[in-house]
């Protein structure tokens, strides 16, 4: 019949124009997006308290177990330092396969052996251990969780470690006013990877216990990017024109937090330092 042979062409023209329209529009099917990941706005939903299962903050490169991080020369060889000699197995360098891309630190020959005067005296110089604040990207690989705070036009991270937190700017204030331990963020959407430029550090702070270290040129460039609800792919680029002789890339998971009662606990140890700091104030030594 002269009626059924126009509707199925019209059924089919219809089916056409709905599959043109679809393969225009990747956000309608999906398309370049990852499945199983929770949107806010259309974007991946970050919010919630993630942590990393790494030994990063040791060291970022591959290394093997060791007795302490402190040590000293033995009779046959190397034995822990003095003070850290009562810490025992507690002190000691759990083994880690590293974080960074080919395992490779591009260092310039003078700040090679300023990292490894750095590593000699960690016991005095790691910043860690006056709990100062940890800088980018070291916060992320800290023993410790940290909480994504995202809204339609926000972008807030608070970490447990020394309290420090970052906010994310996703208009650009232009160049930070002063430099600072956590330097300025600027933060920005391509596709589905959230992608936060920060610069205006200070050279104080490091990139974990192995005295890998920089200068106020530091830029890093951090990609965060979901692959299901509970984790994402963090990458962060270092780049350093006074230290590193090219731009490297360290990458690691983010595990989100599921247990029940997860919150962001307060780790202030700014409080715990004092009488490392300012002990030796006192009138009377402490027997």
């Amino acid at each position: 019949m002269r009626w059924m042979s126009v509707l199925k062409v019209s059924v089919v023209a219809g089916v056409v124009a709905a599959a043109v329209t679809i393969a225009s529009n990747p956000s309608v099917t999906g398309q370049a997006r990852t499945p199983g990941v929770p949107r806010l706005n259309g974007k991946p939903d970050m919010n919630g308290l993630w942590q990393t299962i790494n030994t990063a903050n040791w060291d970022i490169q591959a290394h093997t177990a060791k007795a302490a991080l402190a040590m000293r020369p033995g009779p046959v060889v190397p034995v822990p330092a003095k003070e850290v000699v009562a810490f025992g197995a507690v002190g000691s360098v759990p083994s880690g396969l590293g974080v960074v891309d080919g395992n490779e630190l591009p260092y310039l020959p003078e700040a090679l052996k300023k990292k490894q005067d750095n590593e000699a005296n960690w016991l005095t110089r790691d910043p860690e251990i006056r709990c100062y604040l940890p800088g980018v990207p070291r916060a992320t690989y800290m023993p410790f969780p940290f909480q994504i705070f995202q809204g339609q036009g926000s972008f807030f991270i608070s970490y447990e470690y020394a309290g420090a937190v970052r906010n994310v700017y996703l208009k650009d204030p232009g160049p930070a006013p002063i430099d600072s331990w956590m330097g300025q963020s600027v933060g920005r959407w391509e596709g589905d990877t959230f992608v936060i430029e920060v610069s205006g550090f200070n050279d104080q702070s490091w990139f974990d216990r192995a005295g890998n270290h920089h200068t106020e040129q530091l830029k890093v460039t951090e990609r965060y990017t979901m692959t299901d609800a509970d984790h994402i792919r963090y990458d962060a680029t270092i780049t350093d024109p006074e230290t590193f002789a090219k731009p490297w890339t360290m990458s690691m998971p983010l595990y989100r937090r599921v247990e029940r009662g997860a919150r962001l606990g307060q780790f202030k140890c700014v409080e715990f330092v004092t009488e490392l700091m300012y002990g030796h104030l006192r009138k009377e030594p402490l027997k």
